[in-house]
């Protein structure tokens, strides 16, 4: 057994190869790849109930164990496969440690969105048998496109900062190296084990060998996705360039009035937006939105004198609405993976589907109060799922803003009728129409269920936002 190091991680992503490189790690004499075995949804594998006598309950209770467990295993060096949306509770602990072995495996970031694309559209997601291998086509939405790279860029920047501070290296790979019974063998001695393999295991077959321009159906536009990223940067390990802090793609401006929207996410979002069209008689489509670094400062030069704003809204009924369209609703925009594991894993009492006739404000209540206890803990980092944006403080995400440039004025939600047809009047629009008044969510209204204990359990969780816009009670 190695001795250089207690354990190993393999930083990776859906569809970089990683299931091909955990099957030649296990090739080798002395090490062991667990899979995925921080996955929120499951430990491990897909069908397996427990690592190392650890099971799911203990591992999303206690992380921990987990490693301990895999640190302890006497017959060999254990690792396991990290994405970046795997139990942020372990991050640390795994990067800061000098004992822990770091590789990092990636993909041409098209290649990888590409390859998502197929598996998500054909259901086929390993390949042991060219005979029963399933083709489609799919089409590179642009949008979704740079949003999965910046996911990229984000977490590779938070691996490279980790392992600078610390003065420690990792093991990189790309794609193409995972052909290589070389660099396999090199990393086997990185991890400080005497085995070597005379050929790599085949078990596993490439799915989409072809080119890109047989797998896309759009391919010609694909040039307009990838136009506003640097191309040269797409393989570099391990920092895509830029570096970005603010949510740019978010932001929005109006069609002609010098106007820029940076939206806190489960806000009034689209009230602001219809209110934007609203004010050049245009419609949401016409917005000019999906900025990146580039065109927004295009933007601000071709537009003197522009002003930018964001809006805030109490956070009682900000969590209510998240609640409301991401996790209790199952329809478009809603997370429902997120949604099973909630149910699943952290027992809030949630509908099997949507809501239905039988669902009132009795039910509504106990899954609202469960998932506030769970975004408590969620933003302490004490959970194996995502911070999301839609419930992560306010002040924070402002501050995430700031790292570009903060806006002109913070509007509260119930002071948009005054502040934000004052705001088009610095611009000169002297006749900005009022803005709509957010209907109540359904299928419960937050009146029905509201009182001093929610309001207490929320002002707990967002006690700086509170602090920090002078929030006070909801009602």
């Amino acid at each position: 057994m190695a001795d250089k190091f207690d354990y190993f991680v393999v930083f990776a992503e859906m569809r970089t190869g990683s299931n091909f490189l955990e099957t030649n790690i296990n090739a080798f004499d002395g090490l062991t790849c667990h899979g995925e075995a921080f996955n929120a949804n499951f430990i491990g594998y897909p069908n397996r109930s427990e690592i190392l006598g650890v099971d799911l309950g203990q591992r999303t209770a206690d992380p921990f164990s987990l490693i301990a467990a895999i640190k302890s295993d006497p017959d060999s060096l254990g690792g396991f496969r990290f994405f970046h949306d795997h139990d942020p509770r372990v991050l640390d602990t795994c990067l800061n440690d000098p004992r822990c072995a770091k590789i990092i495996l990636t993909r041409n970031p098209l290649e990888s969105y590409v390859s998502k694309k197929i598996a998500q559209a054909t259901g086929q997601w390993k390949l042991t048998d060219v005979r029963r291998r399933r083709e489609s086509k799919v089409a590179v939405d642009a949008t979704e496109f740079r949003q999965h790279v910046e996911r990229l860029q984000e977490f590779q920047v938070l691996l490279m900062r980790a392992l600078q501070v610390s003065g420690q290296t990792a093991f990189y790979l790309a794609y193409e190296d995972l052909q290589d019974v070389n660099v396999m063998n090199g990393l086997a001695a990185y991890l400080g084990v005497e085995d070597r393999l005379e050929a790599l295991d085949q078990s596993l077959k490439r799915q989409n060998p072809s080119p890109l321009s047989e797998k896309v159906s759009n391919f010609g536009s694909v040039t307009l996705a990838i136009a506003e990223l640097d191309r040269f940067n797409l393989n570099r390990t391990p920092n895509f360039e830029p570096r970005r802090g603010a949510v740019v793609p978010s932001y929005t401006a109006a069609s002609v009035a010098p106007l820029l929207y940076m939206p806190v996410r489960s806000g009034p979002e689209d009230e602001v937006l219809a209110w934007l069209a609203a004010l050049d008689s245009a419609s949401v489509e016409g917005l000019v939105g999906k900025f990146n670094q580039k065109t927004l400062k295009q933007w601000k030069r071709g537009n003197p004198g522009h002003r930018s704003f964001t809006v805030i809204r109490h956070p009682v009924a900000r969590i209510h609405s998240a609640f409301c369209r991401r996790i209790l609703d199952t329809g478009t925009g809603s997370y429902r993976a997120y949604r099973k594991t909630l149910s699943k894993v952290y027992k809030i009492p949630l509908p099997k589907d949507a809501p239905g006739p039988e669902y009132d404000p009795v039910a509504h209540r106990a899954a609202f109060v469960a998932f506030l206890g769970f975004v408590k803990a969620n933003l302490a980092g004490q959970t194996s799922l995502r911070q999301d944006a839609h419930w992560a403080s306010q002040s924070e995400a402002i501050r995430g803003f700031g790292d570009l440039a903060l806006p002109d004025i913070i509007v509260r939600e119930d002071e948009m009728q005054a502040y934000l047809p004052a705001l088009a009047m610095q611009v000169g629009r002297m006749d900005a129409p009022d803005p709509v008044t957010a209907s109540p969510e359904t299928p419960v209204p937050l009146e029905a269920i509201y009182d001093g204990e929610i309001e207490d359990l929320v002002q707990d969780i967002y006690q700086r936002d509170y602090l920090t816009f002078g929030f006070g009670r909801w009602k």
